[in-house]
């Protein structure tokens, strides 16, 4: 049963790294196309919309990927209802874990793998977030020295 832990495990691992590069390289080209990206607004309103945009985007994905790992228990047949499978996605995936609600035996390598996956896509999120708000920062820096 451990290697096909590993085996679903790691196709949930791959589908879930494709969904989130696919949404970052979709959210880059729309901040970039619509002129929406903080650097290219010159109002703090502007710039805090465009960054909320981006917050409120990175959390899309990631309810994605839960949902995804919600429904490949439900599959499984882990949980007899989506709240269950959802509420234990969520916990695992943010690697809060809280315990109340657990796999079976037979797919706790999936739940643990899910942690793993979940604590790597926050932090890539993380760093796309900071890697945006750095330029802006960076952009804020050079109207400074023009003011100068």
């Amino acid at each position: 049963m451990l290697w096909l832990n590993l085996l679903v495990a790691s196709g949930m691992v791959t589908l879930t790294f494709t969904i989130h590069f696919v949404g970052l390289v979709v959210l880059s080209a729309i901040l970039r196309e619509r002129k929406v990206h903080p650097v290219n607004l010159t109002s703090v309103f502007g710039q805090g919309v465009s960054i909320l945009f981006v917050v409120i985007s990175l959390f899309g994905l990631h309810s994605v990927q839960i949902w995804t790992y919600a429904f490949a228990y439900l599959a499984l047949g882990q949980f007899s209802g989506l709240e269950e499978a959802l509420y234990f996605s969520t916990s695992a995936f943010t690697t809060v874990g809280f315990g109340d609600v657990v796999l079976g035996d037979d797919w706790r390598m999936l739940g643990a793998a899910e942690a793993a996956n979940g604590f790597l896509l926050i932090g890539w999120s993380t760093a796309f977030l900071v890697a945006v708000t750095a330029r802006v920062r960076a952009f804020e820096a050079d109207i400074e020295k023009l003011e100068d």
